[in-house]
């Protein structure tokens, strides 16, 4: 294997000896990662894509991270909650789809039907017999190699608009 050599300022050494001990001890080992994201997410801009990190699971979830363009969003909103999807094309040709929902809540005493006709109903209605059932908020992320695929995640005119939208390059070059 060959050798290269790599200054180091003193100033950077610290850095450079935790990087070394996140990757397990060796300085190639933290360098190669470094560079391998690095080269990734560069060649990813300069195709016209982002770095996308969007949270996964209930409540706060966890992080999660690819490179896409986003193609569209479509949100909703309802008595019980909200909910809001963002579609995203990756470098390899697949559709991403994040999904959130907010925290729904649903009034099920008796005579809840009013509650979800509007606050004009609610009013001489304030028992304090009141049930609720609440749903923690939570967000998901699918992935769909075709529209086809697609078709069975998106609400229809989130669909209809990636559609039309999904043979578009992501970066035009013109010749001006």
């Amino acid at each position: 294997m060959p050798n290269k050599t790599i200054y180091v300022s003193d100033e950077d050494l610290p850095l450079f000896q935790r990087a070394q001990e996140l990757a397990g001890g060796t300085l190639s080992a933290a360098i190669s990662m470094a560079l391998r994201r690095f080269v990734e997410v560069e060649e990813g801009r300069r195709q016209g894509f982002d770095e996308i990190v969007v949270r996964v699971g209930p409540g706060l979830g966890r992080k999660q991270r690819f490179l896409g363009l986003l193609l569209g969003q479509w949100e909703r909103s309802a008595n019980s909650g909200t909910e809001s999807f963002s579609v995203y094309r990756s470098p390899s040709e697949k559709f991403v789809v994040h999904i959130e929902r907010s925290e729904a809540h649903q009034n099920v005493s008796p005579g809840a039907e009013k509650w979800n006709t509007g606050w004009r109903a609610w009013v001489g209605d304030w028992s304090a017999n009141q049930t609720w059932v609440r749903t923690p908020a939570e967000s998901s992320l699918h992935v769909a190699a075709t529209l086809d695929e697609l078709r069975a995640i998106l609400p229809a005119e989130l669909y209809e608009h990636v559609v039309r939208v999904a043979d578009q390059p992501p970066i035009e070059d013109l010749d001006i």
